[in-house]
């Protein structure tokens, strides 16, 4: 099931790339007052900005969905992790540290050279 809404978050996201990428932004217009062929467009001169824009919305609100579900998802397969620890009935008694023994003033092998 993860694997599925992953498939089609991906695929949501790049739909949703290339449709704002299709849109004219709002200086799009000032192009058309010099001869931009703007009525030439492949939905006509109004009716691209309803469809797209609609379409837009709708892989939004589906992108937002499937982001939902994958955070739903990511957080139940680590539920041990939110967990707390089971505590131990037995005390923790530190280890046992070894003396630090000075070198003795006879050895010569730690001494610098003049």
């Amino acid at each position: 099931m993860e694997f599925a809404i992953w498939v089609v978050h991906v695929l949501v996201a790049v739909a949703l790339i290339g449709l704002v990428l299709l849109q004219h932004g709002k200086g799009a217009d000032m192009g058309a007052a010099f001869g931009g062929g703007a009525s030439g467009s492949l939905f006509g001169a109004s009716g691209s900005a309803n469809f797209l824009s609609r379409t837009t919305a709708v892989l939004a609100a589906a992108f937002f969905l499937t982001s939902m579900s994958l955070t739903y998802f990511a957080g139940k397969s680590h539920d041990s992790v939110a967990k707390p620890a089971a505590h131990s009935t037995q005390p923790v008694v530190p280890k046992p540290v070894a003396p630090v023994v000075p070198p003795s003033g006879n050895d010569k092998s730690g001494a610098i050279p003049k």
